[in-house]
């Protein structure tokens, strides 16, 4: 099934008819004939999406709408409310309960069923949003409270500026967001101003300077980095069933007709401006996360798991391109010393100053990674034994060469230890040596650099 749909209407025929409807477009339909049993069904289903007759009797769908929009297991779910009376102010009135569209009866079929898919498609892409950004709640990452949000950029795109500007003077009155009228042209021109802020929303008419121009530009929007996630709501002069359809199933996340009452449409238009917020938040959040997810949060650099996997493909890649790599294991001198002595913030500090000397004394595509308290791991791709064994001692002398300072007055020395292996072809029978033996030789080199002594470095090339 497509998707789960309840109706709530009062009338058996038109229940009938709906079910029919959308049982033959896959969706699976459940029915209520009363405010009561759709509340049931909607809280104890979890429908994708509720078709909800407006002029239900006490306590009426305004009220049903109410009670969903106030429970946080159904606030999500889509509503579209079916009116009887189609005049500006009911359908105002709907909007602004929380109605995401409203629909006159009898429905278009064609334009129901697309826009229908067009809500389903938002939502479900917030909903894997949300789904991930659950997933990282456990470890701290999951979106933080709401702040001020600034006015909104809605762009209007029209065929003639002097309805443009027509447009813009009555939206203006009903709603404090910045509203700029923008060409064709303007609206694809985003590279040649990059400190313009791309819109929130874009407001195209759907014929420009050709039939379907808008449609057109709406699609290359789409295809675009930088404005893809931009909410478009389509301009129909005049109103036409079909290609309301057609926009809505090319993308559109919003038809307006012609004509409409303007605080109809600056309603319609704050809900798609408090989705592209509420997204791009997900957004920004789920991006935080996966980059912690790879991220050593005290010093910055990759984590264990993150730099094994990379190690891993760096001696794939030598491997295939027969060159040879090298790893260092690197770990701190008595560091529970300096931490007993000092306290584990000043360990921190060192830790952290530690990360920042070895990141300056290697290549731009050599991988550093902090794999356990005061651990350290660098690969160095197509390297030779000599060019490692430099480096692996010019990293061990930055680090020695002055004093870590703890405070105003305390300065303490800091030094390390490295384990070298470097691998090379021909070091297995596949032709490539496994990265966990050149871990494995490199941590042995390590513990070979402990026991002579500390602050040195100890190599083994027993496989390079």
């Amino acid at each position: 099934m497509a998707g789960r749909i309840l109706i709530i209407d009062d009338v058996a025929t038109n229940r009938i008819v709906l079910k029919v409807m959308l049982t033959e477009a896959r969706y699976d339909v459940l029915v209520a004939e009363d405010a009561a049993t759709g509340l049931q069904l909607a809280r104890s289903r979890l429908p994708n999406l509720v078709l909800l007759d407006g002029s239900l009797p006490e306590p009426g769908g305004a009220a049903i709408l109410r009670c969903l929009r106030d429970d946080p297991a159904t606030a999500g779910i889509p509503v579209i409310v079916m009116l009887a009376c189609n005049d500006p102010a009911s359908r105002l009135a709907a909007l602004e309960a929380g109605a995401d569209d409203v629909m006159a009866k009898p429905m278009d079929e064609l334009r129901m069923l697309a826009r229908l898919r067009a809500l389903l498609r938002s939502c479900g892409m917030t909903e894997e949003m949300k789904a991930r950004d659950a997933a990282l709640g456990p470890i701290g990452m999951t979106e933080a409270p709401g702040s001020f949000d600034r006015p909104g950029l809605v762009a209007l795109v029209a065929e003639k500026p002097a309805q443009a500007m027509q447009m813009r003077s009555a939206l203006a009155r009903h709603m404090p967001d910045s509203l700029v009228i923008q060409t064709r042209d303007a609206a694809l021109d985003t590279d040649s101003e990059p400190a313009r802020p791309c819109p929130d929303v874009y407001v195209i008419e759907a014929d420009l300077a050709a039939k379907g121009d808008g449609l057109r530009l709406m699609s290359d929007l789409r295809s675009r980095s930088d404005t893809r996630n931009a909410a478009v709501c389509v301009l129909l002069r005049p109103p036409s069933e079909s290609e309301a359809a057609m926009a809505f199933d090319l993308g559109a996340d919003d038809v307006i007709d012609a004509g409409s009452d303007p605080r109809e449409v600056a309603v319609r238009l704050r809900r798609l401006l408090d989705r592209k917020r509420r997204d791009d938040r997900l957004r920004a959040t789920l991006s935080d996360g996966l980059r912690l997810a790879v991220i050593d949060p005290l010093t910055g650099l990759f984590n264990r798991r993150y730099a094994l996997a990379q190690l891993g493909r760096i001696a794939e890649r030598a491997r295939q391109g027969e060159t040879g790599f090298a790893v260092l294991a690197i770990d701190l001198d008595r560091f529970k010393a300096v931490n007993d002595a000092f306290g584990h913030a000043a360990g921190d500090c060192v830790l952290v100053e530690v990360a920042r000397r070895l990141s300056l004394n290697l290549r731009a595509g050599d991988l550093l990674g902090r794999i356990g308290g005061e651990e350290f791991l660098v690969a160095l791709p197509q390297t030779t034994f000599a060019s490692a064994l430099a480096l692996a001692e010019r990293l061990c002398a930055a680090v020695q060469s002055v004093p870590f300072r703890i405070d105003a007055v305390t300065a303490i020395p800091v030094t390390v230890s490295i384990g070298l292996a470097v691998s090379g072809q021909g070091s297995s029978p596949e032709g490539g040596e496994p990265v966990t033996a050149a871990l494995a030789r490199a941590d042995r080199a390590l513990l070979r650099a402990k026991a002579g002594g500390r602050n040195q470095v100890t190599t083994d090339r027993s496989a390079a």
